[in-house]
């Protein structure tokens, strides 16, 4: 029985935590209110009065507290609803990532196994580099997770203005790694960066610049953002 993530796995979690935030949030404010369909075969996801090209990312069953990932699915392992999430498979692999390559993980030992499930469909997003994630309950004890694969999604750019609130949130949702969330999100916006001592200093478009220090327990402890005219 698992009774928490690997260092590995929370450490890839938090690269995306910051863009990723965002991203959900952007994803939310596109998608109107109203019930959900998906037509599997066609990679369709429908709400209100959206329509979207999408893929399964995962299964999570509240009954036996696992989760199951969309390439693993015996139902849909080798179909084209599942192929963007493939390449989840061979990021795991290809950095040692054990929750990443695992076809079924049980979560039964985590304090709140929901949130576990929750966690997996976030990396994956991440590791996929989709615009978000999709979690719906699909009958049953089971809650299905789709990716949007689909240009129409809004994908948040880096705000110098709300920089500093975007970096503190993203570095609050796990925990584990802020230095790995503050390098993550620069990365993730293609902005050069640099290590300093106790501070990630990055380069943004425009000549401004903004650096982020740390504390002795690897905190945040200060944003100073300097904008040029």
């Amino acid at each position: 029985m698992t009774t928490g993530f690997s260092d590995a796995f929370l450490l890839e979690a938090e690269r995306h935590a910051a863009w990723g935030a965002a991203q959900l949030q952007a994803l939310t404010d596109f998608l109107p209110d109203g019930p959900w369909s998906a037509d599997l075969p066609s990679c369709t996801y429908r709400q209100g009065a959206a329509e979207l090209r999408v893929a399964v990312l995962g299964t999570y069953d509240a009954a036996e507290h696992s989760w199951m990932w969309g390439w693993a699915n015996p139902g849909l392992r080798g179909t084209e609803v599942v192929a963007p999430t493939e390449a989840v498979q061979r990021y795991g692999h290809a950095h040692g990532i054990a929750e990443l390559t695992a076809e079924v993980l049980d979560l039964s030992g985590f304090a709140d196994p929901r949130r576990a499930a929750e966690t997996l469909a976030f990396t994956g997003m991440g590791v996929a580099g989709a615009p978000g994630y999709l979690g719906v309950p699909a009958g049953g004890d089971t809650q299905v997770y789709f990716l949007p694969a689909d240009a129409r999604v809004p994908r948040p750019g880096l705000d110098p203005v709300a920089l500093p609130r975007t970096l503190l949130a993203g570095a609050g949702l796990i925990g584990h790694s802020a230095r790995h969330v503050v390098a993550g999100y620069f990365d993730h916006h293609g902005v050069p960066q640099r290590v300093e001592g106790d501070r990630i200093v990055a380069d943004l478009p425009g000549g401004s610049a903004v650096e982020v220090r740390f504390d002795a327990a690897g905190r945040i402890a200060g944003i100073e953002a300097k904008v040029l005219p």
